[in-house]
């Protein structure tokens, strides 16, 4: 039975992969770091700061220092989400089939907690979700399970009572570690990605999710 759900929010609830590029593309020009949108595939599902370390392994530089390169790209993601974000198709429908099974719903995500807020209150999906939870507060990110296992814990569920929502990976790979049930929507520009096979289900669109989807997990 499935007890809880989580959300990864980049690129699932929200159409952030374009904002993250944006700010990820200005700011590593500024350490010279020619970064273009092919490139920032290579990173889809990271927390920030992997990211960085990432390409400052490839590209190095002395200043500024990475803490601070990664303080500059969350907060132009935060501003970006602010000015444009729009929630992803079928997100709420896909909302509200929990809420009508009482079915407690949190987020799951790499991007540091002042992203997860700005995206929270952009969407306006507060008073629907139970908790949230950063990869920031973890020793590592997706794809270790850590971030999974924590929601988990603070929803006071098992893990294998939970099913997650990935649009990455990584994502996926974190979850199925974590021992959860996981529905994949994959970014169009990673589809292929042979790791999606991990996934339990994958969906072109959250607009596919139904009741019917869920029952498939209630037996």
């Amino acid at each position: 039975m499935i007890k809880a759900v989580i959300f990864d929010m980049d690129g699932l609830l929200i159409d952030s992969e374009p904002l993250w590029q944006e700010a990820e593309i200005s700011v590593f020009s500024q350490v010279r770091v020619p970064l273009t949108q092919e490139m920032t595939k290579e990173t889809m599902g990271l927390r920030v700061d992997e990211v960085v370390e990432h390409w400052h392994t490839r590209y190095p530089w002395e200043k500024p220092s990475k803490e601070e390169t990664a303080q500059k790209i969350a907060d132009r993601v935060v501003e970006l989400v602010k000015e444009k974000g729009v929630a992803k198709k079928g997100v709420n429908q896909t909302i509200q089939i929990f809420v009508g099974q009482n079915i407690p719903i949190a987020i799951a995500s790499s991007s540091w907690r002042k992203i997860i807020d700005a995206v929270v209150e952009r969407l306006g999906i507060a008073e629907y979700i139970s908790l949230t939870h950063s990869a920031q507060d973890e020793l590592h990110g997706k794809p270790h399970p850590g971030v999974y296992l924590t929601t988990a814990q603070k929803l006071g569920v098992l893990p294998s009572e939970c099913l997650a929502f990935e649009d990455s990976p990584n994502g996926v790979l974190a979850a199925k570690a974590a021992q959860m049930k996981c529905i994949a929507v994959p970014d169009a520009t990673v589809a292929e990605d042979p790791r999606f096979l991990a996934a339990d289900i994958v969906l072109h669109s959250l607009e596919e999710f139904s009741q019917e989807t869920l029952n498939q997990f209630q037996n």
